[in-house]
């Protein structure tokens, strides 16, 4: 028994050791970690928290599992818990009221007072089978807003096309799935978005369309300062791009243009505002940006955390924080979502390589 102990330990220190943390680079006074190994991470939510600890909840794309991972006051991982397996992409997930959502492309589902049942979870409770059932951007990110409703996305099921409501969207809906209802439309495929804690208003990131060369269009960040809005696509991109296809049909004067222009096919996924302590002080209420990098482009962009920084409520810079996955042409790892813990520390998913990293801040 301890020999396979030993065994054991030793395989899990080999694997930790071969992801090369020393190529990330960040500004002065951060350090990186691993903080835990979680097959195919992507959208990270967390569960309860207390004094004595709390539970982090990480989706998965193209593994099809959810994972959970409590972690004690001094925020120390523990074992990798399996909640579910076997799901349809079920990239997103949400905490709210002792419940996890998990979104399954078409379905939503509920794992009711889960925090307490991690070792045995319960059979979830369906809240919707009726979302579409494309997987071309298929999988969801969703979160729950300040107004109590469930934020759900529902991307293009092509590169191109005008495929109408409930596509290129984001829905919202109540936490039982009732009173569903469009939000915003023109998204093409947002996988991150969160709420200012200035004013309460949603920010979102969207994937950029394929095939117009390396450079164009950028992905966006966007802001939606009330329901109804539209965004461009499949008309225009970037505010000020009309499409080869489709830009004949209706003027970019006729939709909200992006907030800030993010780098072209980065592939923005996760985002948060940071409203922590930990980091200095210029950093909070800033957009910290997961860019998952570029899959089809001549020379490769993205593979790193981006920092936008935003004064009176507009976005003013756009910069790398964390950058390395990328060496060359050759990543070893893609950043997927980024989620602060209560100390501050930043959590970030990388489904590439399989892991979860901590990002901590000391004066240096």
């Amino acid at each position: 028994m301890q020999v396979a102990l030993i065994i054991i330990l030793m395989a899990w220190t080999a694997v930790a050791t071969a992801l090369p943390l020393e190529t990330i680079k960040l500004p002065p006074g951060f350090a990186i970690e691993l903080w835990a190994r979680v097959d195919n991470a992507r959208q990270m939510a967390l569960g309860g928290v207390s004094e004595k600890g709390g539970v982090l909840y990480v989706g998965s794309r193209g593994a099809g599992k959810v994972h959970a991972i409590r972690f004690d006051a001094a925020y120390r991982p523990g074992p990798v818990l399996r909640i579910a397996d076997g799901l349809n992409m079920p990239s997103g997930v949400a905490w709210r009221d002792g419940a996890l959502y998990v979104a399954a492309v078409n379905r939503l589902l509920r794992y009711d007072d889960i925090d307490r049942r991690l070792d045995k979870p319960p059979v979830p409770i369906v809240v919707t089978d009726t979302l579409p059932k494309d997987t071309h951007h298929g999988w969801k990110f969703i979160a729950f807003g300040p107004d109590g409703k469930l934020y759900v996305p529902v991307g293009a099921p092509c590169n191109i096309c005008d495929p109408g409501d409930p596509y290129a969207a984001i829905l919202r809906m109540d936490a039982d799935g009732s009173n569903r209802e469009v939000f915003a439309r023109g998204v093409r495929n947002s996988v991150g978005f969160d709420w200012s804690p200035l004013d309460g208003t949603l920010w979102f990131t969207d994937n950029g369309r394929d095939m117009l060369g390396d450079d164009s269009p950028p992905d966006e960040l966007n802001r939606v300062p009330r329901a109804g809005l539209h965004f461009g696509y499949p008309f225009c991109h970037g505010g000020d791009i009309p499409d080869p296809e489709f830009g004949a049909r209706r003027r970019c004067g006729e939709f909200t243009p992006p907030t800030l222009k993010l780098g072209p096919h980065v592939a923005s996924l996760g985002m948060r505002f940071y409203g922590g302590t930990m980091f200095p002080a210029e950093y909070r209420n800033q957009v910290f940006i997961a860019e998952h990098g570029s899959w089809n482009r001549s020379k490769k962009v993205g593979y790193r955390i981006s920092l936008v920084r935003l004064k009176d409520g507009r976005a003013v810079a756009y910069e790398s924080f964390a950058s390395g996955w990328l060496q060359g042409e050759s990543a070893w790892g893609r950043p997927a979502d980024v989620q602060m813990l209560p100390d501050g520390s930043l959590l970030v998913a990388d489904d590439h390589a399989g892991a979860i990293y901590r990002i901590t801040y000391r004066k240096p």
